[in-house]
């Protein structure tokens, strides 16, 4: 129903994206979900990881459409979200731009890995020159390669977006529920 088996056009095809490819009809590409499911099982489960250990978790998207989605994820599950224009080394020269005692994000997650039609987002190299992991929703015309954690999937469809995003806010918020939950158990010890 969301969409997400739906990729672009074959003509448009990434060939590291070939693997996670079904099959093609009517000259578009159909992903594999079996694949997508596998992956996306990893990505949330790291995820969780990342937030039961209290670690900073970017949301990055340039699709305008989905800019406000993309935020109030982000903000609901008190976390941080960058949808505008990424200007290159915010993460490289973070000492520089920001001062010594800022923070680096723990993870990254991208709900579209693309700038624009042809150009794969520049926080992908920045964090992958910082050693910082990336989740990653790629389409059929993404390079996968830089990012950690890959999830095939559609991400042109709103209702797609919805979900994927439903399900990192749902990861999120139980694993900052369960730190609680241990954190008040240690405490009655």
């Amino acid at each position: 129903d969301a969409r997400v088996h739906l990729g672009h056009k074959k003509g448009c095809r990434h060939r590291f994206m070939e693997p996670y490819i079904f099959g093609c009809r009517l000259d578009q590409d159909i992903i594999d979900l079996d694949q997508t499911m596998q992956h996306l099982q990893l990505a949330l489960n790291f995820t969780a990881h990342i937030a039961y250990r209290k670690g900073i978790i970017l949301f990055i998207s340039r699709k305008r459409q989905f800019c406000h989605l993309v935020e109030s994820t982000a903000r609901e599950c008190g976390e941080y979200a960058h949808t505008r224009y990424w200007q290159g080394g915010l993460l490289t020269n973070a000492h520089i731009q920001f001062g010594s005692g800022v923070r680096l994000p723990d993870l990254i997650i991208f709900l579209s890995s693309l700038n624009n039609v042809f150009e794969p987002h520049v926080a992908i190299r920045d964090a992958a020159k910082m050693n910082i992991p990336t989740v990653g929703v790629v389409d059929t015309n993404c390079n996968p390669c830089l990012i950690t954690y890959p999830i095939p999937g559609n991400d042109d469809s709103p209702t797609a977006m919805e979900l994927y995003c439903k399900l990192f806010r749902m990861t999120i918020i139980r694993a900052k529920d369960k730190r609680r939950q241990s954190e008040v158990f240690d405490e009655l010890r």
